[in-house]
């Protein structure tokens, strides 16, 4: 089984500044109410450790490996509950120029393996809601 959820928002700046903020890990508690910390040295093929706390719902703690961490651009990473295929997220920051001194930023994932569908309404509940709250106070802190 497949998912994939899939935000976005148009912040009014450019994919530099919206990086800076984003790759502020030791700032994230500040700000940020889905992803409270990212720890580790964040390069491709290395393991960070991600604390997730979604609202409504249970935190998590995990270790994922970064896939991608393109300069204002990319930022991805695939993380596995107990063991790969049981239930996979690839979790994805993306940023596009918009060219008019916005940059719309994409939040998204896909998750895959036997537990998706069993866990799908936590997925369009409080996890999407996270990305949304997410979003909207990055927006906010980049903005300000």
């Amino acid at each position: 089984m497949k998912k994939e959820i899939k935000t976005e928002i148009t912040i009014q700046a450019n994919p530099e500044r919206i990086w800076e903020v984003l790759t502020n890990f030791e700032n994230y508690s500040n700000w940020n109410p889905f992803i409270k910390s990212i720890q580790g040295t964040v390069q491709v093929g290395e393991k960070i450790v991600v604390r997730l706390e979604p609202p409504g719902a249970k935190g998590m703690t995990f270790k994922p490996q970064v896939l991608a961490f393109e300069k204002n651009k990319e930022f991805k990473w695939i993380g596995h509950l107990l063991f790969p295929g049981l239930f996979d997220g690839e979790h994805r920051f993306e940023l596009i120029d918009n060219g008019n001194g916005t940059t719309t930023f994409i939040h998204a994932e896909r998750f895959k393996g036997i537990l998706v569908r069993m866990l799908s309404k936590m997925l369009d509940g409080s996890t999407l809601n996270g990305f949304r709250a997410m979003n909207e106070r990055l927006k906010i802190e980049v903005e300000k």
